[in-house]
């Protein structure tokens, strides 16, 4: 299976049936980020502290690193930022289009697979923004290596992560209302669920998704030459079991090193 092809038609059948990471910011919400009254995020609830942001968005070159959808680049934009947003689904891309177009912001959208930034320049942003998303690819360290390449030195890295623990338990017995431990990490859709198991998801068209180690997760970071300043926890979404017993989504502040 080519999951990059595979996940980028599930996030456009997504765009389709208005799943709630696809629907695009209001008009109320630009006209606050214009007023410089703006919030965003990285993870399901917990928005990004204003301090992990410059004071003065104006004229910051900022990637939204696989965050099509309508939502947060927008928002940046609107608030001054000059922002490009890095997408593998063209349906998410075009809604980025539609608040543009909309609102008469200036959004540069570019397709493609977000362990491969070749087509954006060395050196070319001060910020990137990256929700949680990197557990829809098999790989994460080649996405740290990325964005050091195309962060200026000095420059911010914003990420929203998912706890791999969240991957550990079996579905069908938390739905049950039982926690119970079946797969180890790292966690792959793709390898460690029989073809029977998968298709609760392909069977619907949904993502397949990576739970990927620590180690890779923030170790990776550091080892692609960022130093990280700044952390926070959060929960899912309400409803899933888990949630109750721990934080299922972080986030990280890195600064790529001089």
């Amino acid at each position: 299976m080519d999951i990059r092809t595979y996940n980028r038609e599930a996030w456009d059948r997504a765009v389709a049936e208005g799943d709630r990471w696809t629907i695009p910011v209001s008009r109320e919400a630009i006209a606050r980020a214009r007023e410089g009254d703006w919030h965003i995020i990285l993870t399901p609830r917990k928005p990004v502290p204003r301090s992990w942001f410059p004071v003065e968005l104006e004229g910051l070159d900022v990637l939204c690193l696989a965050s099509g959808g309508g939502q947060q680049a927008p928002i940046l934009a609107a608030a001054g930022a000059t922002v490009t947003v890095f997408d593998n689904s063209p349906a998410q891309l075009g809604q980025d289009r539609l608040v543009a177009e909309r609102e008469g912001l200036s959004i540069r959208t570019v397709e493609g697979d977000m362990r491969d930034l070749s087509a954006l320049a060395d050196a070319s942003f001060d910020l990137i923004f990256h929700p949680v998303s990197n557990c829809f690819v098999e790989n994460v360290r080649p996405v740290w290596r990325e964005c050091a390449r195309v962060l200026r030195a000095g420059g911010t890295m914003l990420a929203g992560l998912a706890n791999p623990v969240g991957f550990c338990f079996d579905v069908d017995q938390e739905k049950k209302g039982e926690l119970v431990i079946r797969y180890g990490i790292p966690y792959s859709d793709k390898t460690s669920l029989t073809d029977q198991e998968r298709r609760r998801y392909t069977d619907k068209g949904e993502a397949l998704q990576f739970g990927h180690t620590l180690e890779d997760q923030i170790g990776g970071q550091i080892d692609a030459g960022f130093s990280l300043i700044g952390y926070y926890d959060d929960l899912a979404s309400e409803g899933e079991l888990v949630a109750k017993y721990m934080p299922t989504f972080f986030a990280t502040r890195a600064r790529k090193n001089a």
